[in-house]
Parts: structure tokens; C-alpha cells; sequence
């Protein structure tokens, strides 16, 4: 299965999702009961698969690229949104409702504040001379993995601040080359900062930390 068209499409339903609850608050905040009647029925069964798809989407990319605390966060809040959702229409509960679909913007706007500005780091140039006899792709990418990669997912890939354990990851060498370049939904893409030797040294590296 191709990670990056399941994450592309996990990225159009997450949106769909996300507009269906506001044009729903929307109606409901506006006390438009007979156009929230109407919306809620035109888009019942779109709305039970887009929400199928947001789930399982999401379960196969974190089967993928592991959980990171942060990405468990916007799981849960994820979660907890749909019954509190749920609840808030059906009872035409204002709070409720307001209070879901904010909790769905927030898991948004978390993963998104992950995404910060890289500055260019210092590599070990010892180890990053392609042109050195003694050139170890292995070495480069750990002193590539130490400048951008440790301070989320940790020393050796494990008991990171935010990135998930790299220990686990199922994700093969193409797969992580794009991740890496552009990045995911709680990771920021090193395209502009590293690169092709620095991000094949790095994915080379990282995929020797499984266990």
C-alpha cells in the first residue's frame, strides 16, 4: 500500500471532515434548525465514510511512522471530538458543539506548532566527506540524525520529546526518504535543509535502529 497516497488521502478527509463540523456549528449557533435539519441528512452518509476513512487512514499511518506523544494527543482529541459532537447535535447543545469543533481545531493547530522553522545545523564534517576513502554512510547519517533528528526522537530513535519511537517504524527506505523531505502530519519537512546525501545518509542510518 503506498504511504503517501494514504496520507494524501488521510489529509482531503481530515479537511472534509473538519468543514462539515464548522458549516454544522455554524447552522446550529445561528439557531438555522430547519438548514442544519436539512445539511445533516443531505451529508449523513458522505460524512460516515469521510469519518471511516479519517480513522483508518490515520490507524495505518500510525502503524507506519509509530506514536509520538504528540501525535497520541491529537488522537484523543480526535476521539473524544466525535461523541462530544454527537451529543451536542443531537441535543442542539450550543456549548457542546462549539467545544467539539474546537478540539478538532486544536489537534490541528498542535500538529501544525510542531512544524517549526529548521536552521541549519552543524554536521560532523569528519564523517560528511563523500569524497573521503573512509567515507561510512552509516556515521554521516548519525551525525546528521544528532544535528536535526535526537531532540524529538530521542537517542537512538527511542524516548523522544515529540517524534515518534523510530525503533518500531514499518516504514521502508523510500517511504522515510519522502518523509523526511516533506515531512507528515506532526513533522516538519527537511527539504530546504538537508540535502540528497545528507537525507539518504540519515534514512540509511535511522533504518538500522530498528529492532
Amino acid at each position: 500500500m503506498d504511504y503517501n497516497l494514504i496520507k494524501l488521502i488521510h489529509v482531503i478527509v481530515v479537511l472534509l471532515f473538519l468543514v462539515i463540523y464548522l458549516i454544522k456549528t455554524i447552522l446550529l449557533v445561528a439557531n438555522k434548525t430547519s438548514g442544519l435539519a436539512t445539511f445533516t441528512k443531505v451529508v449523513k452518509v458522505p460524512e460516515m465514510i469521510i469519518s471511516t476513512l479519517f480513522l483508518v487512514t490515520g490507524i495505518y499511518m500510525l502503524t507506519q511512522i509509530g506514536a509520538s506523544k504528540l501525535l497520541i494527543i491529537k488522537i484523543i482529541l480526535v476521539l473524544l471530538s466525535i461523541p462530544i459532537a454527537i451529543i451536542g447535535f443531537k441535543k442542539k447543545n450550543k456549548i457542546l458543539a462549539v467545544l467539539s469543533l474546537l478540539m478538532i481545531i486544536m489537534s490541528y493547530g498542535l500538529a501544525e506548532m510542531n512544524k517549526k522553522n529548521i536552521e541549519k545545523q552543524t554536521v560532523d564534517s569528519d564523517v560528511s566527506n563523500v569524497n573521503d576513502p573512509n567515507y561510512d554512510i552509516k556515521k554521516h547519517g548519525e551525525s546528521v540524525y544528532i544535528a536535526y533528528c535526537q531532540s524529538c526522537h530521542g537517542t537512538g530513535g527511542t524516548n523522544g520529546a515529540g517524534g515518534a519511537d523510530l525503533t518500531i517504524s514499518q516504514m521502508n527506505m523510500k517511504t522515510m526518504t519522502e518523509q523526511v523531505k516533506n515531512g507528515s502530519s506532526t513533522m516538519a519537512g527537511f527539504k530546504d535543509v538537508l540535502n540528497e546525501q545528507e537525507v539518504n545518509a540519515v534514512v540509511v542510518y535511522v533504518l538500522t535502529l530498528k529492532k
